[in-house]
């Protein structure tokens, strides 16, 4: 790519990754948050909302994302927002306000120190 030539654009434009490792030990981790439930209901809902494929929005699991103190947790990209989540009503927001329109829900966003 010569200098000042623009990025390809992005096979989607939204991606979210959830967090649904399991931990041995009896140690933090998103699986005991019912992490996967909560992939579940994301992709449910970006489906029916006709979110899902390319040009729109990809949800995917993720192995540990290390930052359990905060968990559960997911990750949007391109914009790098974690999210720490409760229910199912905070994956709904999720979708609606920053997977379709854009917009970050701020109340749900991980903050910045929270790591493992």
């Amino acid at each position: 790519m010569s200098s000042g030539a623009l990025p390809p654009a992005s096979y989607y434009r939204r991606h979210i990754f959830f967090c649904l490792n399991q931990r041995e030990g009896g140690e933090a981790c998103c699986a005991d948050h019912k992490a996967d439930d909560a992939f579940a209901r994301c992709k449910s809902r970006a489906k029916a909302l006709g979110l899902l494929g390319p040009g729109g929005v990809r949800v995917n699991r993720a192995g540990c994302l290390d930052r359990c103190a905060g968990g559960p947790i997911a990750v949007v990209y391109p914009e790098a927002v974690w999210y720490s989540y409760v229910d199912q009503h905070d994956i709904d927001e999720i979708v609606e306000s920053h997977l379709r329109d854009g917009v970050v829900v701020e109340r749900l966003v991980t903050p910045p120190g929270v790591g493992r």
